[in-house]
């Protein structure tokens, strides 16, 4: 059983944005020389999130749309969380919405993937560097 471990740093310019991040992961599994087991790839802050889904700018701006219905960042004094001097509350409840982390299988030293599945990155309160964690362990 082997483990590898690397972080990923990402600035998105503007407060929210979805990033493709399925070649750098690829990368990772390619570094790690493990062809069996699994990866984990997880969002190290608690206003951004790791999500499958397609690579398609449409549905990348519904999830925009519906997000900002579900959880709209103004005004910024609807969210108790605001009142410490923040104004973030709204992201938080995105990152819930959206997930933290996803695992994927690798099969033969491949993402074992479904059709049009690809990995994002999703940014609710940007303008600054975060990180996600990439794990892999197997064989």
């Amino acid at each position: 059983m082997k483990s590898y471990r690397k972080e990923l740093f990402f600035h998105i310019p503007k407060r929210r944005g979805f990033l493709n991040i399925t070649d750098q992961v690829m990368a990772c599994l390619k570094e790690s020389d493990i062809t069996e087991g699994f990866v984990l790839v997880n969002a190290m802050h608690i206003t951004a999130s790791v999500f499958i889904n397609d690579d398609e700018s449409g549905l990348h701006r519904d999830y925009e749309k519906w997000l900002e219905t579900l959880a709209p960042h103004e005004p910024v004094s609807q969210y108790h969380h605001n009142k410490t001097g923040e104004d973030n509350g709204d992201a938080h409840l995105k990152r819930q919405v959206m997930g933290r982390e996803v695992i994927v299988a690798i099969t033969e030293g491949k993402l074992d993937f479904g059709p049009w599945e690809q990995i994002f990155y999703g940014e609710f309160d940007g303008r600054r560097k975060k990180r996600v964690l990439v794990k892999i362990i197997g064989v």
